[in-house]
């Protein structure tokens, strides 16, 4: 059975995983033709927390398990928490322009600033996870960590206190928010990670002291987490998506929809998402590499992250006052643009670098 195992681990490690994201995507439209999309995303929304509950912490708690954490990484976490920062900065300073450049005002202005903010929060579990399986999975794991923070902690929270007051003046009850399971996993996750680091640093315990056997089925349960998680994505592509009528809305040729804000809001969150925020980012980092200042892992990380697509977990912000319609596409459309794109950087760095 261990021998199994070890001849499926080949296959769900590495660049194997990144296949999945076209299976998951063909299994559904199958699927959905049996039993409808409807059913397909609800039991997907589940099967997506399964894998934030109980894959991708254990698949963290065995890369510290057997890291040394020490000065390098520690840099690293601060190097990712300003990264982090940058980036939102970033979409509320181009949101703040637009708004202003649009003439918006009042309740729509806020809506956008808000929602733009809120798509800045990239699929970092979930596509950026297969970096779990690259040369640089601790850096990797390092920055899901925090971007989890970051996702489900900070942002909810500072959308929760302008959620309420706008809520005092228009005398509205409040909303049901972020749910329970959400807001306490940042903190759930960063455990798993506390827990290893300290068995490793006190004790030097390592995955190979559990034994072979034990070793093998940890390392197989763990490493399921990849292909699952990019299943998980291309399972949430919707083919509607890819009619021509949609690629006409999304570009802008469609002049039936031209004065159609939600897609001029798609747009815009699609420039910052796609283009400024690699852009910038690549142009802070790349000299920086270059001068030998940083190493390869850092640089393969923080590049790839930074053109990750919008993480599909932003739905669940919709309560704290964001556009839903907005988000929704936005999700879909920088999960088409950008997995493509992710795939090609892994394969370069994982060869050049």
């Amino acid at each position: 059975m261990i021998d199994i195992l070890k001849d499926i681990l080949i296959y769900i490690s590495g660049l194997y995983t990144l296949p999945w994201i076209l299976v998951g995507f063909i299994l559904t439209i199958i699927f959905a033709r049996i039993i409808g999309r409807d059913k397909i995303d609800q039991i997907m929304k589940k099967i997506g927390l399964i894998i934030l509950y109980f894959f991708i912490p254990i698949l963290v708690f065995r890369i510290f398990l057997n890291t040394d954490f020490g000065k390098n990484e520690v840099e690293f976490a601060i190097v990712v928490s300003f990264i982090v920062f940058f980036m939102y900065l970033i979409a509320f300073i181009f949101a703040i322009f637009k708004a202003k450049s649009w003439g918006l005002k009042g309740f729509e202005k806020n809506l956008f600033i808000k929602t733009v903010i809120t798509n800045q929060g990239r699929s970092s579990a979930f596509i950026g996870g297969a970096l779990l399986a690259s040369p640089w999975k601790i850096e990797a794991a390092i920055y899901i960590a925090l971007v989890g923070i970051a996702l489900f902690a900070i942002i909810p929270y500072i959308l929760s206190y302008i959620h309420k007051n706008e809520n005092k003046k228009k005398e509205i009850k409040e909303v049901k928010t972020l749910p329970w399971f959400l807001k306490i996993y940042p903190w759930y996750l960063i455990a798993f990670v506390i827990v290893a680091v300290s068995i490793h640093g006190l004790t030097g315990l390592t995955t190979k002291d559990l034994g072979n056997d034990y070793e093998t089925i940890l390392l197989f349960y763990s490493a399921i987490t990849i292909p699952a998680a990019l299943y998980y994505v291309g399972a949430g592509i919707h083919p509607n998506d890819l009619k021509k009528n949609e690629l006409k809305k999304i570009f802008k040729m469609n002049k039936k929809n031209q004065s159609d804000d939600n897609w001029k809001w798609v747009r815009d969150i699609i420039i910052i998402t796609v283009i400024i925020t690699p852009v910038l980012t690549a142009l802070v980092f790349t000299p920086i590499f270059s001068l030998g200042l940083i190493s390869s892992a850092w640089f393969a990380v923080i590049i790839i992250n930074s053109i990750l697509p919008i993480t599909s977990t932003n739905m669940f912000l919709v309560p704290y006052g964001i556009d839903k319609k907005s988000t929704a596409h936005s999700v879909t459309w920088t999960t088409i643009i950008c997995v493509p794109i992710v795939v090609v950087l892994i394969m370069i760095f994982g060869i050049y670098l």
